[in-house]
């Protein structure tokens, strides 16, 4: 992509694979066999909540690509309450490769001592016998 004068190479963001998303495209709500409304942008939405995910940024800075944000936000948040997140969690786990394993500082938690925490320490007194010979 060529933007004024200076040349930007644009990394493709999409986070599904077509075989990712076959495995939990029917986990999620909007089949045909579902009642209600059809949601034929589900992996579209799937990609904007992991992008938000990956990238970490708030739901207002969503690029437009993914569409409105805060009808991603209000979809997302329906979704978590309806426990699909939680299902589509439950169907993954057993298939876990640890090929990439990340440990974020917020969940890692150290020792109270070691926030600089006071330390409950026992005073130690000298025996009598010390004090008087």
């Amino acid at each position: 992509m060529f933007t004024s004068g200076i040349w930007m190479w644009v990394m493709d963001r999409d986070m599904l694979s077509d075989a990712q998303w076959a495995r939990i495209s029917g986990l999620l709500p909007g089949k045909p066999t579902d009642k209600g409304g059809r949601a034929a942008d589900n992996r579209l939405f799937v990609e904007a909540v992991l992008y938000t995910a990956r990238v970490g940024n708030p739901w207002r800075d969503l690029p437009p690509k993914f569409g409105n944000w805060h009808s991603v936000y209000v979809r997302f948040a329906r979704w978590e309450a309806n426990g699909v997140w939680s299902r589509v969690a439950e169907a993954l786990q057993g298939e876990a490769d640890l090929e990439e394993l990340f440990i974020d500082s917020t969940v890692v938690r150290a020792h109270q001592h070691s926030a600089g925490a006071s330390k409950k320490t026992v005073a130690i007194r000298r025996s009598a016998a010390r004090v008087v010979g």
